[in-house]
């Protein structure tokens, strides 16, 4: 018996970026095994893991697979009960991330931290990631990089921390990735064009895999001599480098 055929068993999805329709141009096949073999899901929200399961065809009614919900605001003390039908009933559970790959701009790593405490089996699949998707396409230094996640909200804070990003990415020729939520995307962009030095190379790569993904990399510049993307709301990774 494979290890994707066996019970008990924690399997890591890939899901989609978008609310797209279908998965085969961004999935491999192995996902639609994987997923018929499930007993139940762990997701951000009930309504992300319906939305991933109904994408499949599956031999169960969507309706009646359990889903369980694990996200940033998931007690601690929550997460050996979400474990439970993989370590006392042996079943076979999968975990998906909104944000394409779980544990990767996710919370999910604190699960599978204790999944492996408890014995439990793990396996990955490959899938998208926006964060490593952003990178290939920025052309910015890939042997080099590292992700932070949100910057402060408070405008002092979160003009020190560009300045901070930069310093290590000029200095030590390492690209920094970071995001910001949707409707507060135009104003970051701003903060960044403002604050970061001209010569500075700045990639904004947005909606990844969708119809309307769109981005480009430059120095800080040209974009100040280039009408400014319209980032209100939509899914968008910023990437600050060194030139090449």
């Amino acid at each position: 018996m494979t290890q994707l055929e066996k019970k008990r068993a924690l399997l890591l999805l890939p899901n989609l970026l978008g609310d797209l329709p279908h998965h085969e141009p961004f999935l491999p096949k192995s996902i639609d095994k994987a997923v018929k073999s499930l007993d139940g899901l762990i997701a951000e929200s009930e309504t992300a893991g319906r939305r991933f399961l109904g994408r499949f065809e599956l031999e169960k009614d969507v309706r009646l697979i359990p889903i369980s919900v694990y996200n940033k605001d998931t007690p601690d003390k929550d997460i050996d009960f979400l474990l439970e039908p993989i370590s006392k009933n042996n079943e076979r559970w999968g975990l998906i991330s909104d944000a394409g790959l779980p544990c990767i701009a996710d919370p999910g790593g604190k699960l599978v931290y204790r999944a492996r405490r408890l014995g439990i089996p793990i396996q990955a699949f490959v899938g998208p990631s926006s964060i490593y998707l952003s990178l290939m396409l920025s052309g910015l230094q890939g042997q080099k990089f590292c992700f932070h996640g949100y910057l402060p909200f408070e405008k002092n804070f979160k003009i020190q921390a560009i300045k901070n990003l930069e310093k290590k990415a000029l200095d030590n020729s390492e690209t920094q990735i970071f995001i910001e939520t949707g409707f507060r995307n135009n104003d970051l962009l701003q903060d960044l064009i403002a604050t970061l030095s001209e010569t500075t190379l700045l990639s904004i790569m947005w909606d990844i895999s969708l119809p309307n993904q769109g981005g480009g990399t430059y120095t800080v510049a040209e974009w100040k001599a280039s009408p400014l993307p319209n980032l209100h709301k939509r899914f968008a990774i910023f990437l600050v480098g060194k030139p090449w």
